[in-house]
């Protein structure tokens, strides 16, 4: 089960039908205020969220995740780099508008795969951890070793 959260509704539901099409449920918000209250009700394989939301920011929707039994979570949006800047929880992956609908796809599939599998949690040094560079850097990295090609 997918939770894609976007404040423009038709872009909230265009995310959705994507997804569908791979196989996924997949439910709409378009708030996060929304978005909070059905991850509070309901448990999510991942989420895809747009960064800057009419109510609050995408950084809400992380929190909110990451509380609800740590939920992968995709952020998709036109600030990226503001959106990787922003304080811990980071995301998972980070996608620039307009997204490419299969590596969409790809990205949520490994993130469905990859939480089946329990996950080793590992601490980088305070030092790296907290240089926004390095960590755009590494995600950068991380995602050109598992793109298939």
């Amino acid at each position: 089960r997918i939770l894609c959260v976007d404040d423009e509704p038709h872009s909230a539901k265009l995310k959705c039908i994507i997804l569908e099409t791979a196989g996924h449920q997949a439910t709409p918000a378009t708030s996060a205020h929304e978005a909070i209250t059905l991850m509070e009700s309901n448990l999510y394989d991942v989420v895809v969220t747009d960064w800057r939301l009419g109510d609050a920011n995408g950084r809400d929707i992380v929190v909110a995740a990451r509380r609800q039994a740590d939920t992968p979570v995709v952020v998709i949006s036109g600030f990226v780099n503001e959106a990787f800047q922003s304080e811990d929880p980071l995301a998972d992956y980070y996608l620039e508008k307009p997204v490419n609908p299969e590596e969409l796809i790809s990205v949520v599939n490994d993130l469905v795969k990859s939480a089946q599998t329990p996950r080793q949690v590992t601490s980088a040094p305070k030092s790296e951890a907290s240089d926004p560079e390095r960590r755009m850097r590494e995600t950068i990295s991380r995602r050109g070793r598992e793109s298939p090609g």
